[in-house]
């Protein structure tokens, strides 16, 4: 078995079966029995080692080149001999608190599934086991797969979206905090690096509804009739996952809002304080500059008590100003 293929099984009646190594002697039996599929997994395989998987399978050049590019967004389509449809994982990272994104291609057809999987997230071992353990499932053919594949990457996207809520609650908590703003250019960082996280979350989740909302309604080539109701409670939780991110989004915009305005308001009261300081230091500047002039003809100067009077006066006027500035909230 190639390095390429994960896992490469035939299902009849719902239950796994021995077959052949080669996948194009295994299709060949699936067909060949009627009531069984092949389902290939594939690994970020290469031009080279995925033409074979293609010529075997029948599938459409423009879907091929999508499946090994990658880097597109999910989409439904459906060609001549196979359904197409391309799903975007998303990884949180709870080391670092951040979110990548994968990608999952399904091709299908008549009597196969062929998963391909680009990156880390998303691994399929999962749901083979889950269904395999649900044999009942299962036997309804290739659709199951296309709608188990699908449910577990939305149900994920719920559970990130969880995660996701947490930080931010942690970050408007450190934000709003006494000394959280202190640090301006850096809370300004955290805030655009959260949100082009949400942005990234966004570009997988937003796209994805057109598909399966088609996948819910009827006529749709490949697709099992009686897989709608599970189709449509698939598009129920891609919508919760959609206004989660969207209420995430609308908080970070209200929070960054916030911060600017706290900003702003901290600059004022520093602007203040400094306009107070500086009144009070051009009191007794001004007093010292009239009697630092040395006129002859100023008669305070031969007076024997005009320095303790002057210096007295600067100590009344200091502290009539620091009193005022003080009860109006300037220091």
């Amino acid at each position: 078995m190639p390095a390429m293929i994960v896992d490469c099984a035939i299902y009849r009646q719902g239950r796994r079966t021995e077959g052949p190594e080669d996948f194009s002697d295994a299709l060949a039996q699936a067909r060949a029995t009627g009531d069984s599929f092949l389902w290939v997994g594939l690994h970020e395989p290469t031009e080279e080692e995925f033409d074979r998987v293609s010529t075997e399978f029948g599938l459409h050049a423009l879907a091929v080149e999508d499946a090994l590019k990658a880097h597109q967004r999910p989409k439904l389509d459906v060609y001549d001999g196979s359904l197409f449809m391309v799903l975007k994982p998303v990884v949180y990272e709870p080391e670092s608190d951040t979110v990548s994104t994968g990608e999952l291609m399904l091709f299908v057809g008549d009597g196969f599934v062929v998963t391909v999987r680009h990156g880390e997230g998303a691994p399929l071992k999962a749901v083979r086991h889950r269904l395999e353990a649900e044999p009942e499932l299962l036997r309804h053919g290739p659709t199951t797969v296309l709608y188990a594949v699908s449910d577990a990457v939305v149900d994920h996207y719920t559970e990130v979206a969880a995660e996701l809520q947490t930080d931010l609650e942690e970050l408007e908590a450190r934000i709003f905090s006494p000394s959280g703003g202190d640090d301006t250019k850096n809370t300004a960082s955290r805030i655009y690096t959260f949100k082009r996280q949400l942005q990234e979350f966004r570009r997988a989740t937003g796209p994805l509804a057109q598909p399966v909302q088609r996948l819910a309604s009827a006529g749709v080539p490949f697709v099992n009739a009686a897989s709608q109701p599970f189709f449509r409670d698939v598009d129920d939780h891609l919508v919760r996952a959609n206004e989660a991110v969207e209420g995430l989004d609308r908080l970070l915009s209200d929070i960054l809002s916030a911060h600017l305005a706290q900003v702003s308001v901290r600059q004022n009261d520093d602007m203040r304080k400094i306009s107070a300081w500086a009144a009070m230091a051009a009191v007794p500047t001004m007093l010292a500059g009239v009697y630092g002039m040395n006129f002859d003809h100023m008669p305070e100067l031969h007076w024997r008590w005009s320095y303790p009077a002057l210096i007295a006066l600067m100590v009344v006027l200091e502290l009539g100003l620091y009193r005022l500035f003080k009860r109006r909230g300037w220091l």
